[in-house]
């Protein structure tokens, strides 16, 4: 690589020809290499591109950064734990630091969820938490109980086991038959009953009754689990209608399922409390985390598990292994610190009441835009808005991606685009004023693109 080039990438004015080698995720790759979205920097409620100009992020990150960005404490903790340990192996050896984070986290868990065990991602968190009900029932002799269920409209991550149990027909098409003997409930939306609502809508809790119509046609001694997500965000923000969890617990309870929420986007105060399960009173058996717990800056995922599951694998000679699944980097060093330093900060901040507080006015401004042309529905709950539009004739999700595309370009803002609609989910640390900012920018792209 010259000279030039390499000043290049350190400046962030990369040409075409350097953005070809990185096959991009979850990316229209040649749509963004012909007009590239980069950022550089980042502070606080912004990012920043390579010419100084300001990005205000209205998706934190990607769900992820709760605190905001380059907050000094999370960034002074990591830096410091860099300098001290770089890494240590998870199997049969240990840090001081990861054993604290367990425990702080299962003390914002719902009582009884008191273990946890750690991965890198949402993804891997998410076949975790799968695999430990898979061996949960091996081990206490009910080895036939070997289905999963999932939702449709779902999102579990991009692992296999994820990805079985997810409902997104994109994210599965290509990938073959995927696990066996996984089945789906119903999603929960209906645009006709429950259009422009705020927070949870009244219609719905009774698509949970379709899991006695699944229990009876494979028998309950076939199932593992069920795992939902207590807000479905990657398909587009849709809240779990009220009673609607409730009742997937009990009938899980019934048939002596494992229920699993997927917290990995609601947990650490997208919903206004450490997680949802708290905010809709239902406990599960585990729940999924991760982008939060480190506000994005280090990767880290986990599952939090109750005790009695935890108890079934402690059996047998102490010198043996108990569950054979983990990750080389379990518990990294560098993401511990930047949980624990993270935890501090919403705790300090109180940032988890301060976006229950802010979320009754979040949802009255988002409703001011209904009446632009196009908008088809607007969905809210907690910190988080979706707004469906009315697509182009000849060019599905288009519109929606325009906006994304030219809110950067043009308005100096970040936001995500799902099919034909977009979304907006700040960090938690969004001010009123932001807020309001945020909801301008959207409402002048909404009606530049109709």
């Amino acid at each position: 690589m010259s000279r030039a080039s390499t000043q290049s990438r350190e400046l962030g004015t990369l040409s075409p020809n350097d953005l070809e080698a990185y096959w991009m995720p979850f990316t229209a790759n040649r749509a963004f290499k012909q007009r590239p979205r980069l950022v550089v920097r980042a502070r606080d409620m912004h990012y920043y591109k390579s010419d100084g100009s300001a990005v205000l992020d209205g998706a934190a990150g990607m769900w992820c950064c709760n605190a905001g960005h380059n907050r000094s404490p999370i960034v002074e903790a990591i830096q410091r734990q860099a300098g001290e340990l770089d890494y240590a192996p998870p199997f049969q050896f240990g840090i001081p630091q990861a054993f604290t984070l367990a425990n702080r986290i299962a003390a914002l868990a719902p009582a009884g969820l008191d273990h946890v065990f750690f991965a890198n991602s949402g993804s891997e968190a998410v076949d975790t938490a799968l695999k430990i009900a898979l061996a949960y029932h091996s081990v206490r002799g009910e080895g036939g109980r070997t289905r999963l269920i999932g939702r449709e409209r779902g999102y579990h991550g991009a692992g296999f086991g994820g990805t079985s149990v997810g409902g997104i027909v994109s994210n599965r098409k290509h990938f073959g038959t995927l696990l066996a003997g996984v089945d789906h409930l119903p999603h929960t939306y209906n645009r006709e009953e429950q259009a422009f609502t705020k927070g949870e809508p009244e219609w719905g809790a009774h698509l949970a009754d379709e899991l006695e119509r699944i229990v009876a046609l494979h028998d309950a001694s076939t199932i593992a689990a069920v795992i939902v997500e207590p807000m479905a965000g990657s398909t587009g923000v849709l809240p779990a209608p009220k009673g609607y969890l409730q009742r997937l617990r009990a009938i899980c309870d019934k048939y002596g399922l494992l229920l699993i929420f997927d917290e990995v986007i609601t947990g650490f105060g997208r919903l206004g409390h450490a997680f949802a399960a708290e905010r809709y009173g239902v406990v599960p058996d585990m729940i999924t985390f991760a982008k939060g717990v480190t506000s994005g800056t280090v990767p880290m995922g986990g599952v939090v598990v109750r005790k009695g599951i935890h108890d079934a694998f402690m059996r047998g000679p102490e010198h043996v292994i108990e569950l054979f699944h983990g990750y080389t980097y379990s518990a990294h060093p560098l993401a511990v610190a930047a949980g624990l330093a993270t935890l501090d900060l919403y705790r300090e901040e109180d940032l988890f009441a301060r976006a229950k507080k802010l979320e009754p006015k979040w949802a009255d401004t988002a409703m001011s835009l209904k009446s632009l042309s196009g908008v088809l529905d607007i969905r809210t709950v907690g910190l988080t808005v979706a707004i469906d539009l009315a697509s182009r004739p000849d060019a599905f999700g288009r519109r929606a991606f325009d906006i994304m595309e030219r809110g950067f370009h043009e308005e100096g803002l970040m936001l995500r685009s799902l099919g034909e609609t977009v979304v907006l989910t700040p960090p938690l640390i969004v001010s009123e004023a932001q807020a309001g900012e945020l909801f301008d920018k959207l409402s002048k792209l909404i009606r530049a693109t109709a």
